[in-house]
């Protein structure tokens, strides 16, 4: 299994990052999505170059501004997958974004990963 981490210092507040990170049907900071749709605690998308995803939310909380999910249809034969995406503040204008993805089998960890960095490409430029 391997483990991806992001860590990246972000030029706006912290609860205008949840706000986006937070609305589960909102796709415009991912590059290769047009539209989520939500039911219960899935949402499903198309990716492009990849097809249909559904993915499980297993936390989204406020207080802790951490959002958890985990990959359970994909057409690729994924083992494992887990998603945490956390925001800590740093002061008024500035938080830290932390994205920690765990993948099995190791082969996807390199397209998990380009697509945390377009996804994080994204959130910069609607912030």
């Amino acid at each position: 299994m391997k483990i991806l981490k992001e860590e990246i210092k972000l030029q706006c507040p912290a609860n205008e990052l949840w706000a986006i990170l937070s609305d589960l049907r909102r796709s415009d900071w991912v590059p290769s999505i047009e539209e989520i749709v939500l039911n219960d605690d899935c949402r499903s998308f198309e990716m492009k170059g990849m097809g249909k995803i559904t993915e499980k939310i297993l936390k989204c909380h406020e207080q802790e501004m951490i959002l958890q999910y985990s990959a359970i249809e994909t057409p690729a034969p994924i083992e494992h997958h887990l998603a945490t995406m956390q925001i800590f503040p740093i002061n008024e204008q500035e938080c830290l974004l932390t994205w920690i993805t765990e993948i099995s089998p190791d082969i996807f960890a390199e397209s998990i990963h380009h697509g945390m960095l377009s996804s994080i490409d994204g959130i910069k430029k609607i912030i």
